[in-house]
């Protein structure tokens, strides 16, 4: 097995003590993890904040030569990191591959941004100046489902803004980031990026430490709240990225074949394990029973399996406790729905499940008012437009939704009244580094990627001049 070690203070450290990280494909162990302690977690804030003074006084472009070395570290690791991503995390290796050359490519988007001084008024009587500072030592906590994306929605822009970060990936999904810091330690200098791995015990003690100044959450909603509170007592700064439960809207003039394969693969993605997959898709009387069966048909098609083998389309759940809660809504649904694909358990080692449609079913029920955060979708019958969209809002999340059209400005308008952080129009699901993206109620609080992504890992400073 290879020696996965942490990163504190520029240096490869052995954790206090080891857990097992279990491949979720085989439920054998893959490695053996460093655990931290609460002593290494100090210290890792202790280096980060020691090297905050010499970091945000560094001139920016020398920050974005070091984003630029640690995408090109990534990108040219990629085959070993990919695979390594595979058999910790589950999904298909063609996946991992695309994960791992997209966290290069958010690097390297933070490099074409700056934080330059604008001028707010520049008048005979005053001057006024508004800048961008650093705020200090950045917490980033970062999920099991896309370990190096989610990363890189953080890391970069913190960085780049003048920060320094203690980052914890989850503790099911810890491998592939700790073999990044291992490859671009000597990248930054000693103490701006610090990896501590856990076994969930140090979330709060990171969140709630007072050299920490900001913290940027990815995870669940109930864990953020926790996040939230643990952050009150300092007043620090959080960037939260929550759960979400996102409808697509499927109008009457949708050719069944046509919209069913991109709704499929909405849904789908990573087996369903997506913030921002769709979760429930509402689909005009008029077209129900056609799209019910297609997406029936693509459900039974599918190919699950190891995600190392040739083929495979979907891999399992990351971990027991994701894959017994799923299967648990689907056994809740047999009871409001029917069943017409999957949703049965797939024999032998590894937690499986094939991807599962449930139809005649509605709101008010488990499946359809939780996220299930698994491959399984509830398609609900509607017959106007309006009041599915109300259905669709009537939720806690609000963190993405679609509207499916070929009438664009139909669309556009029913898009208009989503209570929601991002509305696709046609599509589902599409981030880019450079389009903000946030959630509104449950969903979140801040925003990441894009400029305003950004100025969110900086304070605010106003110098105001008279003349």
């Amino acid at each position: 097995m290879e020696d996965f070690k942490l990163l504190i203070g520029g240096a490869l450290e052995a954790g206090d003590s080891t857990m097992d990280v279990i491949n979720p494909a085989t439920e054998a162990v893959l490695a053996q993890a460093p655990r931290a302690s609460k002593a290494q977690l100090d210290k890792a804030v202790a280096a980060a904040k020691a090297a905050f003074p010499a970091w945000s006084a560094t001139p920016i472009e020398e920050r974005k030569k070091a984003l630029l070395a640690i995408a090109d570290a990534i990108q040219n690791n990629a085959a070993e990191l990919a695979r390594l991503l595979t058999q910790e995390q589950g999904k298909p290796i063609g996946d991992a591959t695309g994960e791992v050359y997209g966290a290069a490519a958010f690097f390297r988007y933070f490099t074409a941004l700056d934080l330059p001084v604008k001028v707010i008024d520049d008048s005979p009587n005053r001057r006024v100046e508004q800048r961008r500072r650093p705020l200090g030592v950045i917490g980033a906590i970062v999920p099991w489902n896309f370990p190096l994306i989610l990363m890189a929605f953080k890391v970069p822009a913190a960085l780049l803004a003048g920060n320094t970060i203690v980052l914890k990936p989850a503790p099911t999904t810890p491998l592939s980031t700790l073999r990044i810091g291992a490859l671009i330690k000597d990248l930054l200098p000693p103490g701006v990026l610090n990896i501590i791995a856990d076994n969930g015990d140090l979330g709060a003690a990171l969140t709630a430490h007072p050299d920490v100044r900001k913290i940027s959450f990815t995870g669940s909603t109930e864990t953020g709240k926790r996040v939230m509170a643990g952050a009150a007592e300092a007043l620090k700064r959080i960037t939260l990225e929550l759960g979400g439960n996102d409808a697509g809207i499927v109008l009457a003039d949708n050719d069944p074949k046509v919209v069913a394969p991109k709704l499929f693969q909405s849904a789908f993605q990573n087996s369903g394990q997506v913030c921002i997959a769709m979760k429930r898709t509402y689909v005009h009387e008029s077209i129900y029973d056609a799209v019910c069966d297609e997406l029936a048909r693509l459900a039974n098609e599918a190919v699950v399996g190891d995600g190392l083998e040739q083929g495979t389309q979907f891999g399992p759940l990351q971990n027991k406790m994701q894959y017994d809660k799923v299967m648990g809504l689907i056994e809740d649904s047999r009871a409001h729905g029917k069943v017409i694909a999957g949703g049965v358990p797939v024999e032998g080692k590894g937690y499986f499940i094939k991807p599962t449609i449930v139809r005649d079913i509605t709101d008010g029920t488990r499946l359809v008012d939780e996220e299930q955060f698994g491959p399984v979708l509830p398609v609900i019958k509607f017959a106007d437009d309006l009041d599915a969209v109300a259905r669709a809002n009537n939720s806690p999340y609000g963190l993405g939704g679609s509207i499916w059209s070929s009438d664009l400005d139909k669309a556009h308008a029913l898009a208009e009244r989503m209570d929601t952080g991002t509305v696709w129009i046609n599509k589902h699901a599409e981030l880019a580094p450079n389009i903000p993206f946030g959630g509104a109620k449950f969903s979140g609080l801040g925003t990441e990627l894009g400029e305003e992504g950004l100025a969110e890992f900086t304070q605010l400073h106003i110098i105001n001049m008279a003349r």
